[in-house]
């Protein structure tokens, strides 16, 4: 019997040097980082600014891999398959949290199948119209919607994105009547608001800013908690008196269950470092980002803040009937 012991105890400890080793050479190759979107929206924007200063802090190359569909899940579930050796990583946001109530037959659990290296950034989104639409401000817009017999046609990035969850929040709270246009991914969505295919959508600042300052689209409030700067003048939908319509969009950096703490923090402590490059933080300011404080970085923030926002998006859509179809 003792035989035995000793033989359990010999592998046992074999595995966990096997794992302090691992830790100890991460990283050795290049990393891939997988977007839960497609090119064109915040999301992709966001992992490529924050794509070079993470390699140069973790001293190898990061490849970004944009898995789009299905409101995120797909990049998610493939995430959650990875090998847990800190090799992928996945760059998600709001989505992640409402796939729990969205997606019944989903193939992972957000909390149980990842480990949280930290947040990463919030993104200004404003509430856009196409560039021929008749209201040219917010009380117009308000004035627009009582129109009798209007129905508005409303576009988001895919069922289940924040672009859609904020979007029928905010379709709520104005007493709009709208018929919600869904599309893959962000880009396709303003490439037909901009086409006039849509009356409205919530759009990334950094998308779109550019756009309405050359008069292409119409902006009429942040979808934030505070204004941006690249559209000075518009105030956010709180300051305009809808405080239920004051959350924020962000990001956070993910990992497979299941990969080791000492990578974990490897990969958080490049995170904060490449956090701090004066280029990154420039960009983001310019974009309407902002990044998290240095006390919200950890990755014990990360998960409380996804805890929090399961049964927040959660309710939204069991109230507003929504589902993946």
């Amino acid at each position: 019997m003792n035989c035995v012991r000793a033989v359990i105890v010999s592998i046992i400890a074999a595995f966990v040097w096997a794992g302090v080793a691992r830790a100890d050479d991460y990283p050795n190759r290049p990393i891939t980082m997988i977007v839960a979107f497609p090119p064109g929206g915040a999301d992709d924007a966001t992992a490529r600014i924050i794509q070079d200063p993470l390699q140069k802090a973790l001293g190898q190359p990061i490849v970004i891999e944009n898995v789009a569909g299905a409101g995120g899940t797909l990049a998610a579930a493939k995430a959650a398959k990875a090998t847990p050796d800190g090799y992928t990583v996945l760059l998600h946001q709001n989505s992640l949290a409402a796939a729990m109530t969205l997606y019944p037959h989903r193939t992972f659990d957000a909390e149980k199948d990842f480990v949280t290296v930290g947040l990463v950034n919030t993104a200004a989104g404003v509430l856009a119209g196409r560039g021929d639409l008749p209201p040219n401000n917010f009380d117009e817009l308000l004035r627009w919607i009582k129109t009798p017999g209007l129905i508005i046609k409303f576009g988001h990035p895919g069922v289940g994105s924040w672009g859609h969850l904020a979007g029928v929040l905010i379709a709520q709270e104005l007493g709009m009547m709208v018929t919600q246009i869904p599309y893959r991914g962000a880009g396709p969505a303003l490439v037909d608001l901009l086409g006039g295919q849509m009356d409205l959508s919530v759009q990334s600042a950094i998308a779109d800013a550019a756009l309405m300052r050359d008069k292409k689209l119409k902006g009429y409030a942040v979808v934030g908690m505070k204004e941006f700067s690249g559209l000075p003048g518009l105030k956010t939908l709180g300051e305009l008196g809808y405080k239920k319509l004051e959350f924020d969009f962000w990001h956070a950096l993910f990992a497979p269950a299941g990969t080791p703490r000492p990578i974990i923090d490897k990969l958080n402590a490049a995170l904060r470092t490449a956090m701090k490059d004066e280029r990154l933080l420039k960009t983001f300011a310019d974009g309407g980002m902002d990044r998290y404080p240095d006390e919200e970085m950890t990755p014990e923030a990360a998960a409380a803040l996804l805890k929090r926002e399961i049964p927040l998006w959660g309710e939204v859509i069991k109230t507003n009937h929504i589902s993946e179809q």
